[in-house]
């Protein structure tokens, strides 16, 4: 009994190691697949459909930001800014914010507060005048069980986020036209430039939404993330149009159409652009996670979640929307359409030359040995002897 249990144990042992081998097997097989173009996605072909979405995100992201707007941090708008030590425990935050508000001082809702650390806390009001900003003081002082004088504020000026802000809109404007440029020198095509810009806009549109939507401050670090984002979207985009180069160079000599050779270009790099967004999204939804929940950090809040939120657009705009809207404008030229009527009326005329297999063809011929290429035993011919040959 203890020699069968052995045997059954070493028997389960060896086949292991088989059973992760298969599971590899079909994970390139499936990877080699998509980029051979024995499984073909039809990306490109369901263009129609991706619009319909991308649509309704970017209409979404206009209802957020005409109905609840972007919450400016007080870099953007002005205000005053106190800092206090205190002991930050889980209650403290709302201990802080709930002594704030009933401070006396008028308009308050709009009052935030996080930790610094685990030894101090950052109040951000609105502009307030001497009267209100020692009420604030001391309601602090009191929350945080310190002296007054150790609570220390600062007063902001809304005219440094005016500058940031028109800083930003200008390195925007001068990134998207170097974009173009770039790209125009790149792959000699104007047509690129400007699905690249489409899927660019795209990104910053729906970025920007749902800031709105989520209520996240806009501060510095949401314009650095912002502004990171367009970068990473337009390596993915830049990706995915050199496989399309690639793809349909020479495209009057190929037998597949443009769209087609498109199409796959998108499914040779659908797999790599995905395990690319998997790795850089997972240390920035880290990020994001120590800053909301961990560390109470308004700027890692900001920058994580305009990352986070970018990488993935601008994964889903270089599949979805660049190589579609790049496609559609390139196949309404005359020399597109040609080429594709002659690549159907070559697959019609094969069509047409093809044997029809009927059953009264089975039936008269008997049915035929076909072997697959997975499985069974491949028949090969045989291979005649030096002296066979000779006679």
């Amino acid at each position: 009994m203890a020699d069968d249990m052995n045997a059954r144990t070493s028997y389960v042992a060896t086949k292991r190691p088989s059973d992760g081998a298969t599971s590899k097997k079909r994970k390139h097989n499936f990877t080699h697949a998509l980029y051979t173009g024995e499984i073909s996605y039809g990306f490109i072909q369901r263009r129609k459909i991706w619009y319909t979405i991308t649509a309704a995100v970017i209409i979404i992201s206009f209802i957020g930001l005409l109905i609840r707007g972007l919450n400016l941090g007080i870099e953007f708008k002005g205000g005053v800014q106190f800092r206090a030590p205190a002991h930050v425990a889980t209650s403290t935050i709302d201990e802080v914010r709930k002594s704030v508000l009933s401070s006396g001082a008028p308009d308050m809702d709009a009052t935030e507060v996080v930790s610094l650390g685990s030894d101090a806390v950052q109040v951000q009001t609105r502009a307030l005048n001497s009267d209100e900003t020692t009420k604030v003081q001391e309601a602090i002082a009191k929350a945080t069980g310190t002296k007054t004088s150790s609570v220390t504020y600062s007063k902001v000026g809304s005219q440094w986020g005016e500058q940031i802000t028109g800083k930003a809109i200008k390195a925007l404007v001068v990134f998207l036209v170097l974009v173009m440029l770039q790209i125009w020198a790149y792959f000699r095509h104007w047509k690129m430039s400007i699905a690249a810009l489409v899927a660019l806009l795209h990104d910053l549109i729906v970025t920007i939404g749902i800031y709105a939507l989520v209520g996240f401050t806009v501060s510095p670090s949401t314009v650095i993330g912002v502004l990171t984002i367009l970068g990473y979207s337009l390596y993915d985009t830049v990706v995915v149009f050199d496989k399309v180069r690639e793809n349909v160079q020479d495209i009057d000599k190929r037998d597949y159409t443009f769209a087609e050779g498109a199409n796959r270009a998108v499914n040779q790099v659908l797999v790599r652009s995905i395990n690319t967004t998997i790795v850089g999204v997972l240390p920035v939804a880290a990020l994001l996670f120590a800053g909301a929940f961990v560390l109470g950090s308004g700027p890692l809040e900001d920058l994580g979640l305009a990352l986070f939120v970018g990488m993935i657009v601008g994964a889903y705009s270089s599949i979805f929307i660049a190589t579609p809207v790049f496609t559609q404008l390139r196949e309404h030229e005359p020399a597109m359409k040609e080429h594709t009527a002659r690549v159907l009326r070559r697959r019609e005329r094969a069509a047409q030359k093809a044997p029809r297999v009927t059953a009264e063809t089975v039936a008269a011929e008997g049915p035929r040995d076909v072997t697959t290429i997975t499985g069974g035993d491949r028949h090969q011919p045989r291979r005649f002897t030096r002296a066979e040959r000779k006679k």
